[in-house]
């Protein structure tokens, strides 16, 4: 099956399309005769179908941006996120709160057949080692509650990215069940080290040899279009029966991980 002619005329939309995966994302799409359309704070370079801008740590900003968005939709890829030198409360709201509430608007423009992805990260692998807290977080009912709950609850969760990403992990598997039930499909990707922008705010905090041991076994960082082209594959016909999934997209770091008694997943993403 063609993946890319799977898109032709499809209505999708991408979140962080300015730079990085996001822009990847969308370039492959429009590239498959996509009409795309674009949600980023900042603006875009790409010829889209429309470009929205979105702010994701604001509700208002993402009620406006929804409404702006011509249904049906047929695809959503949740792109954007901010590195762990932002202040710890924008950076939950942005990788997990802003980015469910988003979903779950124009979730109500999407029909049987329609699927969602978004991007996690390896970072996020410790993830059922702090599920009793995850759940609360993804059980709150409103973008206003879930930032109460972190609010008082941010001493639990000292690393707010890697913990924003475990909540994306928890929320994906545990929302996958309920709207499969309406024909959507919804996934998410685990990436490693990634060269982007944001890598570059990353390493403005995290030591640049942490990050490259994260880039084991395979000896290098991953560029954009390969976390864009399994996104495109999520979200596509030929991953039909495919629902509920968190893909690592690391060159075998996770997987050489679970196999070394001597290294601890709770510890990834967190050095």
């Amino acid at each position: 099956m063609d993946i890319l002619s799977g898109y032709r005329g499809k209505r999708v939309v991408v979140t962080g399309c300015h730079s990085g995966i996001g822009h990847a994302t969308a370039s492959l799409l429009l590239g498959a005769g996509a009409e795309v359309h674009g949600l980023d704070i900042k603006p875009v370079d790409l010829t889209l179908a429309s470009y929205t801008p979105l702010d994701l740590k604001d509700p208002h900003s993402i009620e406006s941006a929804s409404e702006a968005i011509p249904g049906p939709i047929d695809a959503l890829f949740n792109c954007a996120g901010v590195a762990p030198g932002w202040a710890p409360a924008d950076v939950m709201a942005v990788n997990f709160i802003g980015t469910r509430y988003l979903t779950e608007r124009l979730s109500v423009a999407m029909g049987e057949g329609s699927a969602i992805v978004s991007v996690a990260s390896n970072g996020g692998a410790g993830w059922m080692q702090h599920l009793p807290i995850l759940g609360e977080l993804t059980a709150t009912a409103s973008f206003e509650e879930a930032v109460s709950w972190y609010g008082a609850h941010a001493a639990q969760a000292p690393h707010a990215y890697s913990f924003s990403k475990e909540a994306v992990i928890a929320w994906t598997l545990k929302t996958s069940g309920s709207l499969i039930r309406r024909g959507i499909r919804m996934n998410c990707t685990s990436p490693g080290a990634v060269q982007t922008p944001m890598l570059d705010e990353i390493e403005k905090v995290t030591p640049s040899a942490s990050i490259d041991v994260m880039a084991q076994p395979i000896g290098r960082r991953s560029i954009a279009v390969e976390q864009a082209w399994p996104l495109l594959f999520l979200n596509s016909d030929a991953a039909s029966y495919i629902n509920g999934v968190v893909l690592p997209v690391d060159g075998g770091f996770l997987g050489a991980k679970s196999i070394d008694p001597a290294s601890s997943l709770s510890d990834i993403g967190r050095k």
